[in-house]
């Protein structure tokens, strides 16, 4: 491992809920060659894969592969159960996501998943960056596998999915919502995040009463792995005063983000009732008489 690269410590120490859910850049070198064992690269840069990714690896395209072309919803359980056999994934197979962004559209992916019921899956700490960083192979070969044998189940959008109605309801029962947005665009000033175009929706702000904590302080910046379930309770917990007990929905724009902020609070705090609402901002900003706050 180059000098340069900050050190990371192992997971085990550092006092999550449910550490089996991340895996180091380590784990996963050593598990390439594992039949057991499928990395699935997801990223927003959707042509970043084919520059170079880790040996093994596939592709998962937010956009082609999970989303319906038509209606602004995922695909069914018909769709993603091809999808996941063309990927060589079986009803065995430990399913490893990475990508771009710190892990946002690995996470997004693996929340995606989890709606249709999908297990074994793991996240591997610090992401494509951490991997490139720390000079581990990237290729361009693209791998021949055979047909997977996994059976996907119903998709059911109850227990981490929250559509419009329900957000309504939550903010008039005063639960708790967070906004993982920049500030900027918590407070109406961008649509989107200040290093892209503004636009996404026609009104600006963020939904009543909801808390903003930016998804990226879930993050070590120098490690680009997740922070230690101490630091994340200090952020989510004493400065915001959430609860691990407490119904909270998390937002963003697409949805993106804020899948993130629910992995670190599910899998990594141990939250009982956590739920992203993937309209986000893009449906609320847009949606006629819907309630609308700014600083």
């Amino acid at each position: 491992m180059p000098e340069t690269v900050a050190p990371v410590a192992e997971i085990e120490s550092r006092g999550y809920a449910h550490p089996e859910v991340l895996v180091s850049t380590q784990w996963v070198a050593d598990h390439l060659t594992d039949p057991n064992v499928r990395v699935v690269e997801s990223d927003e840069d959707v042509l970043l894969y084919e520059t170079g990714h880790i040996p093994g690896a596939v592709k998962i395209d937010w956009v082609a592969d999970l989303n319906d072309p038509l209606v602004r919803d995922y695909i069914d359980s018909a769709r993603l159960q091809r999808l996941l056999r063309s990927k060589g994934i079986n009803d065995n197979t430990t399913v490893v996501f990475y990508g771009d962004r710190n892990n946002w559209w690995a996470t997004y992916a693996f929340w995606v998943f989890r709606l249709f019921g999908v297990k074994n899956l793991r996240v591997m700490d610090g992401g494509r960056l951490r991997w490139a960083e720390e000079g581990r192979e990237l290729v361009t070969q693209v791998p021949r596998l055979s047909e997977g044998n996994i059976t996907v189940g119903r998709r059911d959008d109850t227990q981490n999915r929250a559509f419009r109605e329900q957000v309504f309801e939550h903010v008039t029962r005063g639960k708790r919502l967070v906004d993982v947005r920049s500030p900027e665009e918590y407070r109406g000033e961008r649509l989107h995040m200040p290093e892209y175009p503004n636009e996404g929706a026609l009104r600006g702000g963020h939904i009543p009463r909801a808390r903003n904590i930016p998804w990226g302080r879930a993050i070590d910046p120098e490690t680009h792995a997740f922070r230690p379930a101490s630091e994340l309770r200090t952020i989510y917990q004493e400065e915001h005063g959430l609860e691990a007990g407490d119904e909270v929905i998390v937002y963003c724009r697409i949805g993106e983000r804020s899948s993130h902020t629910w992995f670190a609070l599910t899998y990594l705090l141990g939250f009982k009732s956590v739920r992203n609402y993937d309209g986000s901002w893009t449906e609320w900003g847009n949606l006629v008489r819907a309630p609308v706050e700014k600083p």
